[in-house]
């Protein structure tokens, strides 16, 4: 199983197909939660590369019927292509600060200030309409929401209930992979950027 998904890795890497980023850290100061919620993360990050890069063959060589899977299952699938697919400008607007981390785990629009734009950004703020960052902020979140619920729905330990914990766990998991520059909202809500 383990070459199946090192194969499908590669495989993506040289057809340059680009999935979101997910940077794991493992540090002590981690609390269970954090880790069974990032581990449940990271299996839904899995599953989507099995489902990118496999393809089943029955033993007569002839392609396999897919496995049966629930709504919630493509539904989680097709959230995370969706956040691979906008995580480039997500992260150019997080560098113009047209966006934050907030602490529920979700992206806060802010005011699309198109004065002082890095020279390598130039172009890319050109083409941007403020329509269209509202659409591609919204498509994130409601991604995210889905992955979050997702989250819950495969791990027995959770329930419903757990919702507004476990998106304050996202909330931090994204304030502490927030780069430099970024504006993130810390836990009593005060928004700052991160030094």
């Amino acid at each position: 199983m383990k070459w199946i998904s090192l194969f499908g890795l590669i495989l993506i890497v040289l057809l340059g197909c680009t999935l979101a980023e997910v940077q794991v850290n493992v540090v002590s100061e981690r609390t269970a939660l954090e880790n069974q919620v990032l581990g449940s993360y990271n299996s839904l990050s899995q599953e989507m590369l099995l489902v990118a890069s496999v393809r089943g063959v029955d033993p007569l060589g002839k392609i396999a019927t897919p496995p049966r899977r629930s709504q919630g299952y493509k539904d989680a699938v097709e959230a995370m292509q969706t956040l691979a697919f906008h995580a480039d400008d997500v992260d150019a607007f997080k560098r113009l600060g047209w966006t934050g981390e907030n602490n529920q785990g979700f992206l806060t629009p802010f005011p699309m200030k198109k004065d002082k734009v890095p020279e390598d950004l130039k172009e890319f703020v050109a083409r941007y309409p403020v329509k269209e960052f509202n659409s591609v902020i919204q498509q994130v979140n409601s991604s995210r929401d889905v992955v979050i619920k997702r989250v819950v729905e495969i791990n027995e330990d959770f329930t419903t209930d757990d919702l507004p914990k476990i998106r304050r766990v996202f909330g931090k998991i994204n304030r502490d992979n927030a780069l430099p520059g970024e504006k993130i909202q810390k836990e009593n809500g005060s928004w700052v950027v991160k030094k």
